[in-house]
């Protein structure tokens, strides 16, 4: 079904697998479509609770493969038709998302971890704002979400100058979840995915809708979606289930419904 990337299924985790590790998992037009399709297949998938993105070999992604841009390109076009609509299926995901990053996370591929709702650094991984040094802006939602975690003058240091982030910069900018040494990386990534599945998942995507809302939305009208949201929160079995574990004294048994 798929040839750029490998999606797996385990224990209620959808896993996407960016698959192309001899060229660091750099994206192709091909690629974006596949990410596209395995989002919206784990986002409809019942069984599936939890979503993780992550690289097979030494990167994350290092970005747009540069073997497929020509001094002609529109890279205008490009965004619109090809990172836009990928970038826009993982907005919508209600389920947790998390960003793997198991090694260099550049251009497209820093990107495409910002937009996870939760981000795993191993330790001999990094974080790249690579467009600067391409003559290019940061693009694929870059600088929607950077600001936002980092604050207008860091995003604007990090965007201008290009530098490397290594973990321990990134998880003082609050740009990471945690990080992991290599010893631990899949115990650590599968045990932080397992924890979010066992979590009622539609509380999970109404928080998610509710930040999201708050960047547009005044504060009455901010208040009319928390209503909303918390009366969805409340007609779900988790909710019921929260409830009755409390009063049985006994942990809960969420399904995500």
């Amino acid at each position: 079904m798929f040839e750029t990337i490998k999606y797996e299924q385990e224990n209620r985790v959808g896993w996407i697998i960016l698959n192309r590790p001899d060229k660091l998992n750099a994206f192709t037009e091909q690629m974006n479509r596949e990410i596209s399709k395995a989002l919206k297949k784990a986002n409809a998938d019942a069984e599936i609770r939890v979503i993780v993105i992550t690289g097979e070999g030494r990167a994350f992604s290092s970005g747009q493969d540069l073997a497929e841009v020509d001094e002609n390109m529109d890279h205008g076009e490009v965004l619109r038709s090809r990172y836009g609509p990928m970038m826009k299926q993982l907005a919508r995901c209600e389920k947790p998302v998390i960003a793997a990053v198991n090694g260099v996370a550049a251009g497209a591929g820093f990107s495409l971890a910002l937009a996870c709702d939760f981000r795993i650094l191993s330790e001999k991984a990094s974080f790249v704002q690579a467009f600067i040094h391409v003559g290019l802006i940061p693009d694929s939602g870059n600088l929607f979400y950077l600001p936002k975690l980092v604050g207008n003058a860091k995003a604007l240091e990090l965007a201008v100058f290009g530098e490397k982030i290594k973990p321990e910069e990134a998880k003082e900018l609050g740009l990471v979840t945690k990080i992991v040494t290599v010893e631990n990386w899949q115990d650590e990534v599968q045990g932080f995915a397992s924890r979010l599945a066992s979590m009622p998942t539609q509380a999970i995507g109404l928080i998610k809708r509710s930040i999201h809302a708050s960047w547009n939305l005044s504060y009455d009208e901010y208040l009319e979606q928390e209503a909303y949201g918390q009366r969805i929160a409340g007609l779900s079995d988790d909710h019921k289930e929260g409830i009755a574990s409390f009063i049985e004294k006994r942990k809960p048994d969420f399904k995500g419904r």
